[in-house]
């Protein structure tokens, strides 16, 4: 108390120089009060920006209050109900909702819990990026196991991927799918930021083209599939992944696969490309000019192992390849949830191929292949496609207005 009394004596002086200035100046409104408008204008930009993220804060926390204790009540009721039906002695129900309590209140504390780095024991690394690692890690207290991805602040800020960092760790939290990686905690330090997901012990679909070569088109059909159904997960929540490759597609214990990796790619920087690059003109021989200055024509046995030789490197730089991104994409003139899809067919395409429908030994050739792709797919005749599997890549790997899945994911879910 004294010490609030104490608190006010300093006030007030404070405050009747205050009203005394204010009276000199005119600014008494008449009516005994004091109080000056407030000029919004000297407020910066920086404190709105403050305010309106704290007003966000404090109102989803309320929010996501009341709807963790209405889901808690239906909870309750349910177990209720189904005792009743059961025939339960009235001792047991009391024992199964008073251990229902329990558990509860064991989930709500591990909400309310600060998880930290030290919470882990790092073990093997599993990948390597631009921005950090990955790791397999167990929790101490539990010995459960997860992925700890830890990412690097400073080298987000430096690229300006802070916005793709967030629309990963947004479309993680909001998206409950089992297609999906699932994330459990996030937690930051003052040089990282971790993400601590599930871990998926059966590898990439990269690696199991790389142990395996080819996939038959049933072994294909089931993986194509089963990536249908993550890709129009995230799209139901307007969330478009641009990175679709297998690095991306993990699998299981079990075999089934999961999307990952989301909002961190960024496409290869297509700025040293001129206009000429771009065109689809013919010379007097009849073929395009991009093929001037390709590669000499390989077998698909060739392709096969020039692509299986460069892929083992791409595989753990940092630079990545530009083969799964759709033309729409790399012309930086617009795209949308469509350019999943191309993905999708470049990744058909090379399970049932052995390499990329526009694979070059440099980049760039490779940026202009897909560009021009009405003149680079092509279908080798030693794969043996069937006509139903070259139709279904055909359809994904075309103009923007004619992909399938551009307007109803549900028509790929029937091929």
């Amino acid at each position: 108390m004294d010490s609030a009394r104490s608190w006010l004596q300093k006030l007030q002086p404070r405050d009747k120089t205050k009203a005394k200035k204010r009276d000199g100046d005119g600014n008494n409104n008449g009516n005994g009060d004091l109080t000056s408008p407030v000029d919004e204008a000297a407020l910066s930009d920086v404190t709105k920006q403050k305010v309106a993220a704290a007003k966000q804060y404090i109102e989803n926390h309320y929010k996501e209050q009341m709807k963790n204790l209405q889901e808690r009540k239906e909870r309750r009721t349910v177990l209720e109900k189904k005792l009743a039906d059961a025939d339960v002695s009235e001792e047991d129900q009391n024992n199964l909702l008073k251990f229902l309590e329990k558990k509860e209140t064991e989930y709500m504390r591990l909400q309310r819990a600060k998880m930290g780095v030290d919470d882990f024991e790092l073990l093997t690394m599993i990948g390597k990026g631009a921005f950090g690692e990955v790791r397999v890690c167990r929790e101490k207290t539990t010995d459960h196991v997860f992925a700890m991805k830890k990412l690097k602040k400073s080298e987000m800020l430096r690229r300006g991927q802070v916005e793709h960092v967030k629309a990963e760790r947004n479309v993680l939290a909001e998206v409950d799918s089992n297609c999906i990686v699932k994330l459990y905690c996030s937690f930051q330090d003052d040089e990282y930021l971790y993400l601590i997901m599930e871990y998926l012990p059966g590898g990439d679909v990269m690696t199991l083209l790389m142990r395996k070569d080819i996939l038959t088109e049933d072994e294909a059909r089931f993986y194509v599939g089963e990536t249908v159904l993550a890709i129009e997960s995230i799209h139901k929540h307007n969330y478009i992944h641009r990175d679709i490759k297998p690095d991306n597609l993990l699998l299981d214990r079990y075999g089934h696969l999961r999307l990952s990796d989301f909002g961190l790619c960024k496409p290869l920087d297509c700025s040293t490309l001129e206009e000429k690059d771009f065109s689809t003109g013919q010379n007097v021989n009849g073929s395009t000019q991009n093929e001037e200055h390709s590669a000499p024509k390989r077998t698909q046995q060739e392709q096969l192992q020039n692509w299986q030789k460069n892929r083992r490197t791409l595989a753990y730089s940092t630079v990545g390849t530009p083969d799964y991104i759709a033309p729409e994409v790399l012309l930086k003139k617009g795209y949308a949830m469509e350019c999943d899809w191309w993905s999708l067919g470049a990744i058909m395409y090379e399970m049932l191929v052995g390499y990329p429908p526009f694979y070059s030994d440099d980049p760039m050739t490779t940026c202009r292949k897909i560009v021009n792709w009405k003149s680079h797919l092509k279908f080798p005749e030693e794969a043996g496609l069937s006509p139903e599997a070259k139709d279904l890549i055909s359809r994904l790997l075309c103009n923007v207005n004619h992909r399938l899945g551009s307007k109803d994911s549900s028509v790929l879910q029937r091929c």
